[in-house]
C-alpha cells in the first residue's frame, strides 16, 4: 500500500487547535445577532433597536437579558407575528443611552438567556458610531508587487463620494458594497492597489462625502498609500476580545503575525498598556514562532468591562502595531458552549454539520478551570481536564481541554439527524447546544493560506517554500497523500477515541473517492481516483487519501476537492510541476 507514515503532519494538526429539533424544550432562534454599526450624534441617545427571538422547539421561552455594557440594554415585548418570517417572535428591544459616549466607535455585547432552552444564551453585537462611521484618515501600506488593500467603513443612510488622485494614476477606487448584516447598513469600501511603474514613495488624496442624511458624514477623508519595500506587519486576529470569570484561571489567546510587504521581518517584543484594573493583561512572543501570547487575569476585579493595548515592534515600516483588548470579567457559572461553535478541527466553519468520527472543537468559556491539558495516551479519555463532553447524553472521547476550547471526536454510533451537545465541568452540568449529523462531512486540513496538509512520496510538502518546512512540488504520476478528517464510516469498525489498526487498514466505506485537481476553476480539470480512503494507522479520526497525480493536472497552485460518493470537501491548494 505504501502508506506514508503521518506523524509530522499530526503533530501540527493536534497543535491547530437552521434546523428543527425533536426535543421536549424550547429552542432559541434570534433574526440576528448583530446591530449597527449605528451613526449617532455626540451627546444624543441612539434610536431604539429591534431584534426578534423565536422558538423551533417545545414549550416557551422565558427570556432574560444582560448587558456587557451600561448604555445598552434589552427587554422583551409582548408576542406578535414576525417579521419577515412566519410564525410568532418575541420582539427584543434595545434601548441606546449614548449620550455620554465619547466620539468613536462602541459595542456592547447583550446576552440573551433561557436557562431552559436549547441554543441559550446567545449574544447579540450592538454597534454605535459616535459622530459618524466615516473616518478623517485611512493609511495603508502596500509593496511594490501589485498587491493591494481595503478598508470599510459604514454609513446608515447613502453619501455620495467624490476624489480625484493627486499622482500615481487609479490607484483608488470607493464603492458601495451593498447592504450590511443589519438593515439600515452600508458598507463603503475604499480600496487601493499598487499599479505597473508606481514607485515607492507616498500617495495621498482626499475623498469627499456628501449629501449624507446624518450630517457628521459630510466629510472629508485623507487616504495615505505608502509604497515600500520594507516589511509590512500584520496580525490576526487584529482586536481581541476575553470574557474571564471571576477568581477563575488566566486565559490565554494568540496573535499570528505576518509580513504582507519584502524583506525580513524581525520580531523585537510585545508590551501592553491598561485603562483601568491594573495589570490583568500580559504579551509575550511564543520562542521561535511568528506567536505573541497574550493573557487576562480577572482575578478578583468587579464585573464590568476593561480596555487595554498589545503594542507590537518589530523591523516593520508601520510597527509598532497596536492590536486593542477587551475583557469583560463575569460571574462563576457553569461551562457555556457557544451557539453554532461546535465546529470541525480543519475549516472550524460555523453552522456546518459534523460526521461520525469526526475530531471536533467546542467553544465557549469556563468548560475548564484547569491549565490547557491534552492527552497523554489513547485511547482517548473521558474526561480531561475536569471537562466531559457529552452528545445526546453519552460521553464523546475528548483530546484536549482549556478555558475556552474543548477538541473531542464525535462517536462513531453517532446517529445522522439532530443531536444535542453539553460540556461539563467538574460535575457541574452545562447548557445544551444543537449539532447536525451527516454520514459523511470531508473536510481537508490546511497548513497556512488554504494551502493543504499533503505529503509527497519524499516526505516533502507539496507547497511554496516560504512555509519554512521541506517542500517541492508534486509531480505528475507521482502518488501523494493528503490528510482529512470527517469521512465517516469504515470497514472495519474502530472503537471511538481508539487508535486506528494498521491490520487491517479501516477503509472508509463508500463507493467512490476522487481528487479533483483544477477544482474551481474555469481551467483544466483533471480528475483521479484514490488508491486508499481511510483513517491513518496508529491514530484517532485522521483520515488519509492516497493519489496519484494526473498526467492531465494543471500545474503551477493547483486548486484541488475530494468527492467522497456525493459529499465534497473543502476546495484547498497545493503545487504541482
Amino acid at each position: 500500500m505504501g502508506l506514508i507514515p503521518p506523524r509530522i503532519v499530526f503533530h501540527f494538526f493536534l497543535l491547530l487547535i437552521p434546523h428543527t429539533l425533536a426535543t421536549a424544550a424550547p429552542v432559541l432562534r434570534l433574526t440576528s445577532t448583530v446591530v449597527g454599526p449605528i451613526s449617532i450624534a455626540q451627546g444624543a441617545a441612539g434610536p431604539a433597536q429591534q431584534v426578534e427571538a423565536f422558538n423551533v422547539g417545545d414549550e416557551l421561552l422565558n427570556l432574560s437579558f444582560s448587558s456587557s455594557e451600561p448604555w445598552a440594554s434589552a427587554s422583551a415585548q409582548a408576542l406578535q407575528d414576525c417579521f419577515g418570517r412566519e410564525g410568532r417572535c418575541i420582539p427584543i428591544r434595545i434601548a441606546l443611552q449614548t449620550q455620554s459616549l465619547a466620539a468613536g466607535i462602541h459595542a456592547a455585547r447583550i446576552t440573551v438567556s433561557d436557562p431552559n432552552a436549547v441554543d441559550a444564551p446567545q449574544r447579540i453585537v450592538v454597534t454605535v458610531q459616535i459622530g459618524g462611521g466615516i473616518p478623517e484618515r485611512i493609511n495603508f501600506f502596500l509593496a511594490p508587487d501589485g498587491s493591494s488593500d481595503q478598508e470599510i467603513f459604514s454609513t446608515n443612510a447613502p453619501v455620495s463620494t467624490s476624489f480625484a488622485t493627486q499622482s500615481g494614476g487609479d490607484w483608488l477606487s470607493v464603492a458601495l458594497e451593498g447592504l450590511g448584516s443589519f438593515r439600515f447598513v452600508l458598507p463603503y469600501k475604499v480600496a487601493v492597489q499598487h499599479l505597473p511603474g508606481m514607485a515607492e514613495g507616498t500617495f495621498t488624496v482626499s475623498i469627499s462625502t456628501a449629501s449624507a442624511a446624518f450630517p457628521p458624514d459630510n466629510r472629508s477623508v485623507q487616504v495615505n498609500l505608502r509604497v515600500t519595500s520594507q516589511p509590512i506587519l500584520v496580525s490576526s486576529p487584529n482586536s481581541l476580545l476575553f470574557r474571564v470569570a471571576q477568581n477563575s484561571i488566566p486565559v490565554t489567546q494568540f496573535l499570528e503575525l505576518a509580513n504582507r510587504g519584502q524583506g525580513t521581518l524581525s520580531i523585537n517584543g510585545a508590551t501592553v498598556t491598561t485603562a483601568s484594573g491594573g495589570d490583568w493583561l500580559v504579551a509575550e512572543r511564543v520562542a521561535g514562532t511568528d506567536l505573541i501570547s497574550v493573557r487576562a487575569t480577572a482575578g478578583s476585579l468587579a464585573l464590568g468591562t476593561y480596555q487595554g493595548s498589545v503594542s507590537i515592534a518589530t523591523s516593520a515600516v508601520n510597527s509598532p502595531l497596536a492590536v486593542p483588548v477587551v475583557m469583560e470579567v463575569v460571574t462563576q457559572s457553569g461551562p457555556l458552549v457557544r451557539f453554532e461553535r461546535v465546529v470541525n478541527n480543519a475549516t472550524f466553519g460555523s453552522g456546518e454539520p459534523l460526521a461520525p468520527g469526526t475530531i471536533a472543537a467546542i467553544f465557549g468559556e469556563q468548560l475548564s478551570y484547569r491549565e490547557p491539558t491534552g492527552a497523554g495516551s489513547l485511547p482517548l479519555p473521558a474526561e480531561l481536564g475536569g471537562a466531559r463532553v457529552f452528545i445526546n447524553d453519552r460521553p464523546a472521547p475528548v483530546f484536549f481541554s482549556s478555558y475556552g476550547q474543548v477538541n473531542f471526536q464525535v462517536p462513531f454510533d453517532t446517529p445522522a439527524g439532530a443531536a444535542i451537545v453539553r460540556v461539563d465541568r467538574d460535575g457541574q452540568r452545562g447548557n445544551s447546544v444543537s449539532l447536525a449529523v451527516a454520514a459523511s462531512v470531508p473536510r481537508i486540513l490546511r497548513l497556512r493560506e488554504d494551502f493543504a496538509i499533503a505529503v509527497n512520496s519524499d516526505g516533502t510538502f507539496p507547497i511554496p517554500p516560504r512555509f519554512g518546512i521541506p517542500s517541492r512540488p508534486a509531480r505528475r504520476g507521482e502518488t501523494f497523500v493528503l490528510y482529512a478528517i470527517g469521512l465517516g464510516a469504515t470497514n472495519p469498525r474502530v472503537a471511538s477515541g481508539a487508535a486506528s489498526p494498521s491490520d487491517p487498514l479501516a477503509r472508509v466505506v463508500s463507493s467512490s473517492s476522487r481528487v479533483r485537481f483544477g477544482a474551481g476553476s474555469f481551467g483544466t480539470t483533471a480528475i483521479a481516483e484514490a488508491s486508499f480512503t481511510g483513517l491513518a494507522p496508529g491514530f484517532v479520526g485522521l483520515y488519509q487519501i492516497n493519489v496519484v497525480v494526473p498526467d492531465d493536472s494543471p500545474t503551477g497552485k493547483v486548486a484541488i476537492q475530494l468527492q467522497l460518493d456525493s459529499a465534497a470537501s473543502d476546495v484547498v491548494f497545493v503545487t504541482v510541476e
